[in-house]
């Protein structure tokens, strides 16, 4: 039996809300049918950059920003019926991840006892009640809570959905999704899946572009191709511990974030913006390969996916950086790079209304599987 299910992504590159309708089947395989984006306007992405740390009347700006997310949620929901000519009661549930405003897992300092005791938090700004009464869809979400209850990292979650949709039965593959953070899954023929956080995606690029020219972000790679990388800078920033720790790890804006990026900055007055957008664009190829030639030198390709993958510039520094890699885009795969994630939270939503286990603790760290999400019915 096959069944439809929408699944809807905004990550933390902050450029707005993607959603695609799929057809899921028995076994899980998973089809996209149509595809929709809704653009974040440039106050809203403010909103959501401040909430990213702690200000002024953040609880209630948070559930202003919560419900505005289930709004354009609802928004990318209808265009993907128009488009699909289905009607709700077509549809068996929505994933909605939410947006991410704060990840803070526990780190794992050797001490199982205490990780067991202790739990972290992590915040996906989102009103999935809201968006089941706009959209009369049972909506799936909270993805992220069961497996830091558990111990885990939270994150990444899409590990799982990759082995199902790029492993090769005769292959080690490395699938790489840049969106505003980095996250490998490492998929080898017969053996546990593995994943983690690599670093900065594209939120460092993209802000860094935004600031100083205007735009959302650096088109292919342009401006920073133009530009040069400064070695003293790239040797700063390649400091940072999250780099140089093992998985399992996720990370997000609480760590790479304006306020970072200028502690590294402001004492290299002599630096040029253009040059600095080309050493971030290094920064992070280099933090993506060096995860790959340590913990997945036996992959014969880089399937890349996310925005990152739209970067023809970055795409090319990783394929310098890997040269013993086909590094291809998820496109080659026949899955769009803008498709990944969202779908991943449709078969997401798929596992959870099946009451199946979709976290690994390969990847998180967690003490066991767990059913991901809740449910709120439409």
């Amino acid at each position: 039996m096959t069944e439809h299910f929408i699944g809807l992504m905004s990550g933390t590159s902050l450029d707005g809300a993607d959603g695609v309708l799929a057809c899921i089947d028995a076994h899980g395989h998973i089809r996209v049918k149509v595809h929709a984006f809704v653009a974040f306007d440039m106050p809203f992405k403010a909103t959501l950059m401040a909430l990213n740390q702690s200000g002024p009347d953040e609880l209630h700006l948070s559930a202003l920003a919560g419900n505005q997310i289930a709004r354009h949620y609802g928004e990318v929901v209808h265009d993907l019926l128009q488009q699909s000519g289905l009607k709700a009661r077509d549809i068996t549930a929505i994933g909605a991840h939410g947006q991410t405003v704060r990840h803070r897992p526990l780190a794992f300092d050797g001490d199982a006892a205490k990780q067991q005791a202790a739990v972290g938090y992590t915040l996906q700004l989102n009103n999935p009640s809201l968006l089941a009464e706009l959209s009369g869809i049972d909506v799936v979400a909270d993805f992220r809570s069961r497996d830091l209850a558990a111990g885990g990292q939270g994150a990444p979650l899409v590990p799982a959905f990759h082995h199902g949709v790029f492993a090769r039965p005769d292959a080690c593959v490395a699938v790489l999704n840049i969106g505003g953070i980095s996250n490998i899954s490492v998929l080898r023929p017969g053996a546990v899946v593995t994943g983690w956080d690599c670093g900065p995606g594209n939120a460092l690029m993209d802000f860094w572009c935004a600031t100083h020219t205007g735009q959302p972000f650096d088109r292919n790679g342009g401006w920073a191709a133009t530009g040069q990388v400064n070695a003293s800078l790239l040797a700063a920033l390649l400091t940072e511990p999250f780099l140089h720790g093992a998985p399992p790890k996720s990370t997000g804006r609480d760590l790479f974030n304006p306020v970072w990026l200028e502690q590294h900055v402001q004492s290299r007055a002599d630096l040029s913006a253009i040059d600095v957008q080309a050493t971030l664009t290094e920064y992070t190829a280099l933090a993506c390969a060096s995860d790959v030639k340590r913990y997945a030198s036996d992959a014969t390709s880089l399937i890349v996916c996310g925005g990152g993958a739209l970067n023809g510039h970055l795409m090319a520094r990783l394929a310098l950086h890997l040269p013993q890699l086909q590094v291809l885009s998820s496109e080659t795969r026949g899955l769009p790079p803008l498709q990944v994630e969202a779908a991943a939270f449709a078969w997401l939503a798929f596992k959870t209304m099946r009451r199946e286990t979709s976290s690994l603790p390969s990847v998180t760290g967690a003490r066991g599987a767990r059913v991901l999400g809740a449910i709120y019915p439409r």
